[in-house]
């Protein structure tokens, strides 16, 4: 799995992300996925769980901690977030999401 964090200009610390706040809050929601059959899970049910979707829900999760401030105030300069899923060595899917900066 690969998360891209996108942004036209770095920060004033010229960075795009702190990558430590980042990768822990990545690992969170990744958390929420491991060993579990995701056809089982509520928020999912009735929803083609496909590679694609996953990726975009893994988009949209970190969207949200960006917008809560959990990636550092710095973040809130990100324009989007892209995502990849790798489902074998020769096969993937992304989801890319704009994000409206706010700062």
């Amino acid at each position: 799995m690969d998360a891209t964090f996108k942004r036209a200009e770095l920060d004033s610390d010229n960075i795009v992300v702190d990558i430590g706040l980042a990768t822990q809050e990545l690992n969170k929601v990744l958390a929420a996925f491991n060993y579990r059959n995701l056809d089982e899970e509520p928020q999912f049910k009735g929803i083609n769980t496909s590679t694609e979707f996953l990726a975009k829900h893994i988009a949209d999760q970190l969207a949200e901690k960006i917008a809560e401030g959990a990636l550092g105030e710095g973040a809130h300069g990100i324009d989007a977030i892209a995502v990849t899923l790798h489902e074998s060595h020769v096969a993937w899917a992304s989801y890319e999401r704009a994000l409206r900066p706010t700062g």
